[in-house]
């Protein structure tokens, strides 16, 4: 706890941003409300224009403009006098003016032309800015809509968009035409939400609305998953008129698959009269993208029974659907039709076939498809590695990696995604570093990889250079590098780290939040954990299922069993969210833990979802730990019910005879074990030194300084035996004598990693180790008299949390 008080507080950050309308000029996808209606956006763009025209009449027009312009920095989108448009214009004034001499006579058609050709001639926004402030001191007639035509072709940034709707809004009688092109610009802008607003302002002043304009604004109402102002769109091209033409009826489609509401495109979908090869793709991506499977294929059927030929992108979804719902035997028919269809060219067909075959664990099919490719595109070689990633193959990927020339950034990425996936962190690394010196720059993409190959690692060193590496290449600010880098520093067993990164951050989602609490409760922190679980009600912030995972993971860690019930029991009552598999097993890991085994089962019995691999397993690890041999059993027959190769069970069943000294049913089921292939996971640890990583086995001598290590161990030994140590025996449970047994607990990965350590140990530094098993009862009794008999501090991150140990105590309060 004093470690904790040490670093800065968890709180919320100073300076919240104020709450209000945006200006036109500020509108941007993360600023704005998504759920703000055309009548609000009207009311606030009739509001604004009411109180400029009120500053105009108390003072300088001009004069105010330039002033106004001076503060902001860039033009106001609609700072124009009541009697014209010309205010914007006006403001450029003050710059030098290209040559431009009026006419004494501007009603001829003569002047007219001339006035038209300096218009159109215009190479820049502030060119043309500068010739209308000639035109309106002038009092030369203006051609409104010349005026626009080149301002649009000019648009580069929403100022000069805004400068556009300025323009628009004041010829007399603009033609919808106009207005389509307008609205299509706004959309294809960065800021797709001044798309609405421009709408909002032509739908206010009745100006050039045509059925033309609805596919426009409902693709922008997708791309932002604005569905309120959607439905408004909708409603409103019903009310004119629009709903059943066929450009509105596909835009609205579009709109509701976009914005996730599937029922909704689907109701669309079947009043129309018309459907094309569009409108089919539409729906059939959206009923992949949610996971409806069954009905992506029901509706391709369907279309074909319609006479409407599939085209690439519907043959991409399909054969997605089929990957997701690991349909082999309708993919393998996809794969013919795309075959007769004469699409089987298409790199991106190739590429989808591949990772189906590889969702549905048919590598074997891929490659052969891959064999037969007379080119091999980056795209379909990126899939392979994808692939052979998905099903454990990592030597296979790496083989179609090194063989791939031009590698592009995506290939690097997929590669060191399958090593960090396969627990290959160190591999994952060693490829970044082959990036840097090939001058190959990463994206977010590759740095989120990276991190969590570091994470995986949990070496602080590299975590700390990897921190650098964002901060020195403009990755800091993003929200999902961040969140990463706490789970980074939280992984490589540092906290403080962690919580510097979080109070660092000036904005914060549910993730951020989520993965202080998990770094928090892995490190034994559970009050910090449990107060920062509750401030998340002070900032807004309504929390998701994986943040009830992290906070109950919490109290099952630290025996905070009433808390734990109290939690798990406000999920539907207060938070409306169900539990899930994973919650259920929380709290039987948690009433576990506790001994309260009879509770824990009951749990099981009457959870309304059928109990899994990871509920019965976490009940049976209870009962091994607690000695409850009859439940612990029972347990174990209905996990091998379900996985009959899992090596948890069979060992725990080896244990069993083996504590019950009935030596020859143990051996007859490691026998069984050996004969169906099945093994106990071996452990490993690893420690990090001068920025190098070294891995121990058990009982292992292939270290370089094996000699050394086996000395300094049985040193060590002989100095914790004075102070009380004897070794613990009573998990070794194979027929051995004494001292082989002794042997045997001495051995542990983690003391050869412990003892490297020492060997090689820096004046006040930490010793860091991370295990990929639970750290058993005898090496963290060893931990602790270390750390009081050397001094020195010892961090230990096992399976499931991390272990703190300092002057002969450990942060987990011996209870892990």
């Amino acid at each position: 706890m004093q470690r904790f008080a040490r670093s800065r507080s968890i709180g919320p950050v100073a300076g919240e941003r104020r709450r209000g309308f945006l200006l036109p000029d500020q509108l941007s996808v993360s600023g704005w409300n998504r759920r703000a209606s055309t009548f609000l956006l009207e009311a606030f763009v009739c509001r604004r224009l009411a109180a400029l025209s009120e500053k105009r009449r108390t003072s300088n027009r001009t004069k105010h403009l330039q002033i106004r312009m001076h503060e902001s920095g860039g033009e106001d989108d609609d700072l124009f006098p009541a009697n014209g448009f010309g205010a914007q214009a006006m403001a450029t004034a003050s710059h030098p003016v290209l040559p431009f001499t009026p006419h004494q006579n501007p009603a001829t058609s003569h002047h007219h032309h001339h006035l038209h050709h300096q218009l159109t001639s215009a190479t820049s926004l502030t060119h043309l800015k500068q010739l209308h402030a000639q035109i309106l001191r002038s009092n030369l007639p203006l051609p409104s809509t010349s005026l626009l035509l080149h301002t649009l072709s000019l648009s580069s940034s929403p100022l000069s968009l805004s400068y556009s709707l300025s323009v628009f809004t004041h010829i007399p009688k603009p033609n919808p035409n106009l207005s389509n092109k307008l609205l299509r610009e706004f959309s294809n802008s960065r800021e797709p939400y001044n798309t609405l607003l421009a709408y909002s302002q032509l739908r206010g002043k009745g100006l050039g609305v045509d059925r033309f304009c609805f596919p426009t604004v409902l693709k922008v109402v997708s791309r932002v998953k604005a569905v309120i102002e959607g439905m408004e769109v909708h409603g409103l091209a019903v009310k004119l008129g629009f709903g059943d033409d066929p450009f509105v009826e596909t835009g609205l489609v579009r709109m509701y698959e976009g914005c996730g509401r599937i029922l909704d495109a689907r109701r669309v979908f079947d009043k129309m009269s018309h459907r094309d090869v569009v409108t089919w793709s539409v729906m059939i991506n959206g009923y992949s993208q949610v996971g409806l499977f069954d009905d992506v294929l029901a509706l391709f059927e369907a279309m074909k029974s319609s006479n409407v030929e599939p085209d690439e992108v519907i043959f991409s979804s399909v054969i997605s659907a089929c990957g997701r719902a690991r349909n082999l035997s309708y993919g393998k028919a996809i794969h013919e039709s795309i075959t007769q269809s004469g699409m089987l060219t298409d790199p991106y067909l190739q590429s989808a076939l591949v990772s189906m075959y590889g969702s549905c664990g048919s590598m074997e099919l891929a490659q052969n498809l891959y064999d037969q490719l007379s080119t091999k595109p980056i795209v379909v070689s990126t899939a392979m590695i994808s692939g052979y990633s998905k099903n454990g193959q990592v030597e296979a990927a790496r083989l179609i990696f090194d063989q791939m020339t031009g590698k592009d950034l995506v290939c690097w990425s997929a590669m060191m995604s399958c090593y960090v996936e396969s627990e290959k962190p160190l591999e994952a690394l060693e490829l970044f570093n082959q990036m840097q010196v090939r001058r190959i720059k990463p994206d977010k993409v590759t740095m989120l990889i990276v991190i969590s190959a570091c994470a995986h690692l949990g070496a602080l060193k590299h975590a700390k250079w990897i921190h650098e590496y964002v901060d020195r290449h403009g990755f800091g600010g993003d929200l999902r590098v961040n969140n990463a880098l706490i789970d980074m520093y939280a992984k490589c067993g540092s906290l403080e780290g962690a919580i510097e990164v979080f109070d660092g951050m000036p904005r914060k989602n549910v993730v951020t939040w989520t993965g202080m609490v998990t770094a928090l409760a892995i490190h034994g922190e559970a009050v910090n954990a449990l107060k920062l679980f509750y401030q998340l009600e002070n900032e807004n912030i309504k929390p998701n299922e994986v943040t009830f995972v992290s906070v109950l993971y919490a109290c099952s860690h630290s025996g905070l069993v009433d808390e734990g019930r109290k939690i798990f029991a406000s999920m539907v009552e207060e938070y409306n969210i169900t539990p899930k598999l994973v919650h259920y097993g929380c709290m039987v890991d948690l009433l576990g833990r506790a001994n309260l085994l009879t509770e824990a089962f009951e749990i099981v019995e009457q959870m309304p979802l059928e109990p899994n691999v990871v509920i019965w397993g976490s009940l049976m690890a209870a009962c091994r730990f607690h000695d409850e041999f009859e439940l612990g059993e029972f347990a174990a027959k209905r996990l091998l019910e379900l996985d009959p190769d899992h090596d948890g069970a069979h060992v725990f069943s080896s244990n069993i005879s083996a504590k019950e000294r009935r030596w020859e049913d143990a051996r007859e089921a490691r026998i069984l074990m050996k004969q169906k292939g099945i093994s106990k996971e071996r452990g490993w640890s690893r420690i990090e030194l001068n920025n190098e990583v070294h891995e121990f086995l058990m009982g292992a001598r292939n270290h370089e300084q094996a000699d050394e290590i086996y000395a300094k161990l049985n040193e060590v030994v002989g100095e914790l035996k004075q102070v009380g140590y004897a070794p613990n025996t009573c998990n070794v449970l194979v027929d051995l004598d004494e001292d082989e047994k002794e042997k045997a607990v001495l051995w542990h990965s983690e003391k050869l990693a412990l003892c490297y350590g020492l060997i090689r140990e820096e004046e006040g530094s930490c010793i860091r180790i991370v295990k990929n098993l639970r750290i058993c009862e005898d090496c963290h009794t060893f931990m602790k008299l270390v750390s009081k008999v050397h001094q020195k501090n010892i961090i230990v991150r096992d399976r499931t949390r991390f272990h703190h140990y300092k002057d002969g105590l450990c942060s987990c309060n011996d209870y892990w």
